[in-house]
């Protein structure tokens, strides 16, 4: 999994370089003032036709407007607005929800505009089950031009973007989702409702729905997004309302962090511009799905004849999935202290008596050692299990030998848990096997470029053997030496320097949803974790069974409808497996969706911007007749 995990973050490197993000914010930008600014055209004419108001049951299509935003919001509004607001603050910042918004406000234009042309090129031979998005645009809009040779490269290129829609339907889609709810269930209920067994009721779950078709997705979302979103958004507001007086300090330091370093402070490393910017980015366009292509295959369900009424609707959902529900989990965050809380430790910075300290050591890998961090002692562990070996591997005070067979890390004795801190927490209580958690060591002269402080984690699992007369300790992980999470310590050890680890103590490492509920507790104790894990259970099951149509009509353009069946098998499997294990951390967790989502904007950029003006000009058209009376309401 290393390795795997290594592999993906090298691709996301490439995929998410910052001239990419600065290209999506252009081209938002660009399809906003040639709309005409359609974010205004969404919060109004948007809200009619979603009301009904233009309504015609004689119209093509299997679903009405409201029924294809709800399972369009279905996909967007999930975990992706409680558990990736809380990495991207966690890792970036305050300043990461000023970049949120911006992305929010240009995804609005982004995705009115692959609506409005996957509204344009669906396929409506089969009333029930239209077919629509941007692999059906390219192929389309490519015959349209008539030119020899173009249709097979439409063909192909839609090709391309079903397999990028199938990657990022089984990872952020289905994956990221299983995963979230398996981790919130299970320290919701102290370990008593195991990660897998929250795998097979979701795909049960899941299962029951997609096997209806889009007509039933489209009914079971329009009853889970009303009520989730309700209940989500009405806990945010007690939580901001419990803590107005933090309500201006928090968007001040918002707006400060959003273009200079955000302020290291307990568990937070620090956050630099760069980083902020990089992290609001990807996870409000990973929550609002803009630009991805994928909204529009829900969409192009919706019963109308105007593709453009359809576009004006999927304008909101940038709105109210990032501007609306994504700003209340970082407010709550911000507010209730979540984000720089002090140590969980007894006594925070007096938990650790003497203090460890970091060490550089000598690790031998084949024929080469390889200078590393550890914090605490350094011991030798089994690659599988717990259990340490005794001598054998460490060839003097300072070297040890990594064969492949063991490993090296770092261990201490486990302190006690505050009694306030752990009542805070999901399971409450104390420390938990296989926990995890993190100390902040302090060294160095140059900040990290990406934390613009010398402040770096030690992340490390609690440890309770199953022989109670053994001790409990934890094992903290070893840094390479060259990780650049550390190159501000090299001149330090250079000069025989040794960071330190600096006040707060011991915190527990609380991951993507996990991280909300805690918030939510510190100011409502216990409603935090049963509502998010309500409202855990709700987004995810809503955001996979629209997923699931997204990837599904991506197998109906690259082999047909024979091959659904077994598709859908597949993908209620994966739930299972995200479950047992395969992703453990929130960097591995980022990994997966960050792919996903990355190579969908790749591959749908080019197609909108291709084929933008077939849309604007429509766009402008139905206006100029909205405006003149052609198009009526159906109410009288």
């Amino acid at each position: 999994m290393e390795a795997f995990n290594t592999f993906i973050e090298s691709i996301n490197g490439v995929i998410w370089a910052d001239w990419v993000l600065y290209t999506v914010l252009g081209v938002g930008l660009l399809f906003t003032l040639w709309s005409g600014i359609c974010q205004y055209r969404a919060l109004t004419h948007g809200i009619a036709v979603t009301s009904g108001k233009y309504d015609d049951p004689d119209d093509p299509g299997a679903i009405s407007h409201f029924q294809a935003l709800s399972a369009a919001l279905s996909a967007t509004v999930g975990l992706g607005n409680i558990g990736g607001v809380a990495i991207a603050i966690a890792v970036g910042g305050p300043g990461a929800v000023f970049w949120m918004w911006m992305v929010g406000i240009a995804g609005m234009a982004l995705k009115s505009t692959e609506v409005a042309q996957s509204m344009m090129f669906r396929d409506t031979s089969d009333p029930n089950n239209p077919h629509g998005g941007p692999m059906f645009v390219v192929r389309e809009a490519f015959k349209k031009w008539n030119l020899d040779g173009m249709a097979g490269v439409g063909t192909f290129i839609g090709g391309i973007f079903c397999i990028t829609l199938l990657i990022s339907a089984v990872t952020g889609g289905n994956m990221f989702q299983a995963w979230n709810v398996g981790d919130i269930t299970t320290e919701a209920t102290a370990g008593a409702m195991p990660s897998w067994v929250v795998g097979i009721v979701l795909a049960v779950v899941v299962a029951m729905v997609i096997l209806g078709g889009i007509k039933r997705i489209g009914s079971v979302a329009g009853v889970l997004v009303p009520v989730m979103c309700i209940l989500y958004v009405i806990t945010g507001l007690i939580v901001i309302i419990m803590n107005i007086g933090e309500i201006p300090g928090v968007f001040g330091s918002i707006f400060s962090s959003a273009f200079s370093p955000s302020e290291a402070g307990g568990a937070f490393v620090g956050g630099a511009f760069g980083t902020a910017f990089l992290w609001g980015m990807k996870r409000a366009l990973f929550s609002s799905e803009a630009g991805q292509g994928s909204s529009p295959i829900a969409h192009s369900a919706a019963q109308t004849k105007e593709p453009i009424s359809e576009a004006t609707v999927a304008g909101l959902e940038p709105f109210i999935d990032t501007i609306v529900v994504c700003t209340l989990t970082a407010l709550v965050m911000l507010s209730t202290g979540a984000l720089d809380r002090g140590g969980d430790g007894v006594g925070a910075d007096a938990m650790f008596d003497p203090v460890p300290q970091v060490r550089l050591i000598e690790v031998q890998e084949d024929d080469k050692m390889v200078p590393t961090w550890v914090f605490g002692d350094p011991h030798v562990f089994r690659t599988q299990g717990d259990t340490e070996i005794q001598g054998g591997s460490q060839t003097s005070d300072n070297q040890f030998r990594n064969d492949g067979k063991v490993y090296v890390a770092g261990r201490t004795t486990l302190p006690k848990r505050d009694v306030d801190a752990g009542n805070l927490d999901l399971g409450g209580g104390g420390w938990r096997n296989d926990t995890n958690v993190f100390v902040i060591a302090d060294g160095g002269t140059q900040p990290n470029e990406e934390t613009a402080s010398t402040r770096v984690k030690f992340a490390g699992t609690v440890v309770i053997p199953e022989d109670t007369s053994a001790s409990s300790y934890i094992r903290w992980d070893a840094i390479d030496h060259k990780d650049s999470d550390v190159t501000q310590w090299r001149d330090l050890a250079m000069n025989d320097g040794v960071p330190s680890m600096v006040s707060g103590g011991i915190y527990k490492d609380y991951v993507g949803a996990t991280f909300t509920a805690y918030a939510i507790n510190r100011s409502l104790p216990g409603w935090g974790t049963w509502m998010t894990l309500i409202a855990a259970w709700l987004f995810a099951i809503s955001t996979m069974i629209s997923w699931s149509y997204y990837g599904e009509q991506g197998i109906v353009y690259l082999l047909g409808a024979w091959a659904v069946p077994f598709y859908k098998i597949i993908y209620c499997v994966l739930i299972v497996v995200s479950t047992t294990g395969i992703v453990t951390t929130t960097k591995e967790l980022g990994n997966l969706t960050d792919l996903g989502t990355g190579i969908m904007l790749w591959v749908n950029i080019p197609i909108m911007l291709l084929f933008g003006v077939i849309a604007m000009k429509a766009w402008h058209s139905y206006f100029r007749r909205l405006n003149n009376g052609e198009i009526q309401s159906k109410r009288s």
